[in-house]
């Protein structure tokens, strides 16, 4: 049940591996190198699953942030993230640009080549740890652990940048912006009784389409100042409703010559509109 004991069992898996598949001519049986490329992935990424844990158990406090993680796509942000960095940084060192450009593979792989010589040593470290006195992580054990994670971390962040447009400190604020928006829709539109706890408790699927528009009418008329603000240009806007900044202005002006009565009859009838 130890930590240390699994990663050792982990690590034996992993060179057991390695060790087929140098042994192995890839182009006489390239389906059985697929076969332990796959193996090898899968073994890789029990090892690092166990290495989080281990690091949870011996640095929490000292774990480098992972802040950074908001400003990936969605799309990006799967299970096995930590093993694809792990087989990428390989890569590098091993001079393929699998899907980087060239130039940004070359500054790149410094950090690789850190990354897998501090992984390579966290092994050695561990192993050695988990024969001699499984059940403590002795400083120097924990000096390592924190650099690793630190090292990880920073490869992390540089490897998904050259891949894609990160988010910028100011598209995760006007995120933010906008998801306060629409809790102050939500709010509001419960003390209106435009909606009921009950709907919002039941996931009622017509509130994917009420809450949106609510939105925009709270966002143009109640908190003008909000994401929704006019007085910016499209391009400080958010990119939800950049490209609908005319027409924004149009349901404004629209919206203004009503009066209180027929805002209330249009909210409602937005609640039930298909």
């Amino acid at each position: 049940p130890r930590l240390l004991a699994q990663f050792f069992f982990a690590d034996e898996r992993v060179t057991r591996v390695v060790a087929e598949i140098n042994g192995l001519d890839a182009e006489l049986d390239p389906q059985q190198y697929l076969v332990l490329l796959n193996q090898l992935h899968l073994s890789q990424a029990h090892l690092l699953a166990i290495l989080e844990r281990i690091m949870e158990e011996c640095i929490p406090t000292q774990r480098h942030s992972r802040d950074y993680l908001v400003k990936f796509p969605e799309e990006l942000l799967v299970d096995n993230l930590g093993n694809h960095m792990l087989f990428a940084a390989e890569c590098l060192l091993a001079g393929t640009f699998l899907e980087v450009e060239e130039a940004d593979g070359a500054q790149l792989r410094p950090q690789a080549r850190n990354l897998l010589c501090s992984l390579e040593l966290v092994r050695t470290v561990l192993r050695e740890q988990s024969l001699s006195q499984p059940g403590s992580y002795p400083e120097p054990v924990r000096a390592l652990l924190v650099q690793f994670d630190r090292l990880f971390a920073e490869f992390e962040l540089s490897y998904v940048s050259s891949l894609v447009a990160v988010k910028s400190p100011e598209e995760i604020y006007r995120q933010q912006e906008i998801i306060v928006l629409f809790c102050e829709t939500v709010q509001r539109a419960l003390h209106l009784g435009y909606l009921t706890q009950e709907m919002i408790d039941g996931y009622e699927p017509l509130l994917m389409f009420t809450i949106p528009r609510l939105a925009i009418i709270s966002g143009l008329l109640i908190y003008p100042e909000g994401p929704l603000s006019l007085e910016r240009s499209p391009e400080q806007m958010s990119r939800v409703f950049s490209p609908f900044h005319n027409l924004l202005k149009k349901i404004r002006d629209l919206l203004r010559v009503l009066s209180a009565e027929e805002l209330c009859l249009l909210e409602r009838s937005l609640c039930t509109a298909e």
